[in-house]
């Protein structure tokens, strides 16, 4: 019962790593320059995400361009795109997966099959997490060294935004809800070895060789 719970817990951490894994990936505040100038009525926020850049105007406009093309853009936005649509991916798998081989579900057949389903899923889950936390933490990294470049103006620098958060969370939750699954599955496992089935002993075979060897006696 507590490894079906545990595994019940592992699978809504899942699911909030799916959720934010995939807006994530579709936010465009991926980073953020905030351009205020001299009048705050005047105050420029500039965003920019994987697939659109988007510019938001103090007085409530707010207008998006797509990154129509793939090969103009730098290599870790290419290399972001490629990771978090496969971690999005995999997240998806893991869920069908895991669904079929929590022990809370009818689905799945026997008991073996269910703990190799689970294991699968947390194994889909583990490869999702990290295609994840890869792709933000590069992401991460370049904004950062542009910051702290001195040749860099200052209205081109800019501070990571909320998507880059949402991404790292989410690779998180997906690497704990992994790990979980796999080491339940581990677990049981461990068991079924450290304790093997017991020996069913018939006795009316023993019964029958003590009945022989007594009359063996009386000769």
């Amino acid at each position: 019962m507590a490894s079906a719970s545990l595994q019940f817990f592992a699978f809504i951490l899942a699911l909030f790593g799916v959720f934010g894994d995939i807006a994530a990936t579709l936010l465009p505040n991926w980073k953020v320059n905030a351009d205020v100038g001299s009048n705050i009525i005047t105050a420029i926020t500039q965003m920019q995400g994987l697939w659109m850049d988007c510019t938001w105007y103090s007085t409530g406009m707010f207008s998006c361009t797509l990154k129509y093309s793939i090969l103009s853009l730098p290599v870790y936005i290419q290399a972001a795109r490629t990771t978090m649509v496969l971690s999005c991916i995999l997240s998806a798998f893991g869920i069908c997966i895991t669904t079929v081989g929590m022990k809370c579900t009818k689905l799945g057949g026997d008991s073996d099959s269910k703990s190799h389903a689970c294991f699968a899923g947390g194994i889909c889950f583990i490869l999702a997490g990290i295609c994840g936390l890869v792709p933000t933490s590069w992401y991460t990294r370049e904004i950062i060294s542009n910051f702290l470049d001195q040749t860099i103006p200052e209205s081109s620098k800019h501070e990571p935004g909320g998507a880059v958060y949402t991404g790292f969370i989410s690779a998180g939750f997906l690497l704990i809800a992994g790990v979980i699954f796999c080491t339940s599955c581990f677990n049981k496992q461990q068991g079924g070895w450290i304790y093997p089935p017991k020996q069913h002993h018939f006795p009316s075979e023993e019964q029958e060789s003590n009945a022989g060897y007594n009359l063996k006696d009386y000769v």
